[in-house]
């Protein structure tokens, strides 16, 4: 029997918007991100474990094509919206979005907003790498990006992209100062 704390529960997609300012209004922005970003890289754990159940579902005999299929797929049947991956430097690799369900397009936040979303994506490719696996929104639609956008790597090298981003570079310029 599957316990109730692993079973998917579908809920409008404006729930975790809804979420992320209430917690940004009642706790402040820092913690929101944290609680978020927790509460997403819990989802994605058990969201990893439920691709890898069952026969045919062998992730880790995929080519990196099948993979990246395999896992969009499933994320575009859970609702989360259409998903494409890009091989973007040799230590960072890009997954982008034009209709991400977390991201409510040109609502003038100043700073990307798909914190539950970036501890998912993290705790998935960490389970696909089998090590751990930073995960940074570089582009958002509710900032008014045309996608959202996902930089994935080491520690060390996302931390590193971020610093290149804080300092203003756009993303093509930062990946090539890394």
């Amino acid at each position: 029997m599957e316990s109730s704390e692993m079973r998917d529960v579908a809920i409008p997609a404006i729930g975790l918007t809804t979420l992320r300012r209430s917690l940004q209004q009642d706790v402040g922005p820092l913690p929101a991100i944290h609680a978020l970003q927790t509460a997403g890289f819990q989802t994605g754990e058990a969201l990893w474990t439920a691709l890898r159940r069952g026969p045919g579902r062998e992730l880790a005999d995929l080519d990196e094509t099948g993979f990246w299929a395999r896992l969009a797929t499933a994320l575009g049947k859970r609702g989360w919206g259409t998903l494409t991956h890009r091989a973007a430097h040799p230590g960072v690799g890009l997954l982008a979005s034009p209709d991400w369900a977390e991201a409510i397009g040109g609502s003038g936040e100043s700073q990307p907003s798909c914190t539950f979303s970036s501890g998912m994506l993290s705790a998935l490719l960490t389970g696909a790498a089998g090590g751990p696996i930073a995960v940074l929104e570089v582009t958002c639609r509710t900032r008014g990006d045309e996608r959202c956008t996902f930089a994935f790597g080491s520690s060390a090298t996302v931390h590193d992209l971020y610093g290149f981003v804080l300092d203003g570079q756009d993303l093509e310029t930062a990946l090539a100062s890394l």
